[in-house]
């Protein structure tokens, strides 16, 4: 759907050792020096829906297909990236074709793990990375206020328009203010400015607390600073040892569950940041189950009937007549489709209807 999460972090915080357990596949270089992520990884992550697997059991399917979420590993940022410092805010500009953004902040002890700025302290790290975005929100903006003025001077109304709402809008920068937090973001020309800037600091961030094994079942001094920090601005802290996160990834399921119990942790950090990724870019999951296929349709949150059957395929939608619909909850209550319909659980819906996650769906059409 084009919907990503890009992993940002200082150099050695562990960020291409997440993006190594989260894509299943040991390709993302991960060393002990800083940018030994070069190019930005990009991978298809599934997202782990427990729902899935109940309805197999029921329906027996060939295969199981899950939703799907895009990360992208970008190379570590460092003070100075967005002058070019590091290697340069080429980087930044991967950040703009992401969604959301995690932070992976590094909240553990190792001497042995050099740490770009020679101390552990996640709220500076924070300050670093989140000042490299507004400066590069900033330069960004004034390229397109001198473009917008040129043009305002030759009475082009948008432009007049959008030229003072982002002469505005540069103040709050300037003012150490992120793009998110602008008063006036219900203005048309500001949200017709952030569509096409794709502004670093307009973007959801999310936090990604990295600690050592210890820190799993107690949070240290760094999570708690972090988490106090997070909750000032509304924001996720999600805690992972990417270590052990990378060690799990030939388990299987049940010896995956045995360590997380051992450790005294009750869902993996991965499948945390996954799921709370797939809520933060707006997102759910509509079913179909049948004999060959039981799979997960991904879409956003509101979507109609119509463009839901889209996502299929074109022809659904054109020829849309109507959907049946059985919630997840009749679908397993019941034992399938029959003992729904039975049951008098299947709904008919028309083109209004608005799909709701974990709707369990066929659809009619003609073409």
């Amino acid at each position: 759907m084009g919907l990503g999460i890009g992993l940002v972090g200082l150099p050695n915080v562990g960020k291409s050792t997440t993006f190594n357990a989260l894509t299943k596949a040991q390709n993302a270089e991960s060393a002990n020096y800083p940018f030994c992520t070069i190019e930005p990884n990009k991978a298809v992550v599934p997202v782990p829906d427990k729902r899935l697997d109940e309805l197999a059991k029921i329906v027996n399917p060939q295969r199981i297909q899950y939703s799907t979420l895009d990360f992208v590993d970008i190379a570590g940022l460092v003070k100075g990236a967005s002058k070019g410092e590091g290697l340069g805010n080429k980087f930044l500009s991967n950040i703009k074709e992401t969604e959301v953004i995690l932070q992976i902040v590094r909240c553990f002890e190792d001497e042995n793990i050099t740490h770009v700025e020679g101390s552990i302290d996640p709220l500076r790290d924070i300050e670093i990375i989140e000042t490299e975005l507004l400066l590069s929100d900033m330069e960004a903006l004034e390229k397109r206020i001198s473009t917008l003025a040129r043009k305002a001077k030759g009475n082009d109304r948008d432009a007049k328009m959008q030229l003072a709402i982002a002469q505005e809008l540069l103040k709050h920068l300037e003012n150490e203010q992120p793009v998110s937090t602008f008063k006036d973001s219900d203005n048309e020309a500001f949200r017709q400015l952030v569509k096409d800037m794709r502004f670093l600091t307009a973007k959801e961030i999310m936090y990604g607390a990295n600690v050592d094994e210890d820190g799993l079942s107690e949070d240290n001094e760094y999570v708690k600073a972090l988490k106090n920090y997070a909750s000032k601005h509304n924001r996720e802290v999600i805690k992972l040892c990417a270590k052990i996160e990378e060690e799990m990834v030939e388990f299987d399921e049940e010896e995956k569950a045995e360590m997380l119990e051992s450790l005294g942790v009750e869902e993996s950090g991965l499948d945390q940041i996954i799921k709370k990724g797939f809520e933060k870019l707006g997102l759910m999951s509509y079913f179909t189950a049948g004999v060959k296929e039981v799979r997960a349709w991904t879409i956003k949150q509101g979507t109609t009937a119509p463009k839901a059957a889209a996502v299929i395929h074109n022809d659904f939608e054109k020829g849309f007549i109507r959907a049946e619909v059985i919630s997840y909850e009749d679908f397993v209550t019941y034992g399938g489709e029959a003992g729904a319909k039975e049951a008098g659980k299947m709904r008919l819906e028309g083109k209004d209807y608005i799909v709701q996650d974990g709707d369990v769906m066929h659809f009619r059409f003609n073409v």
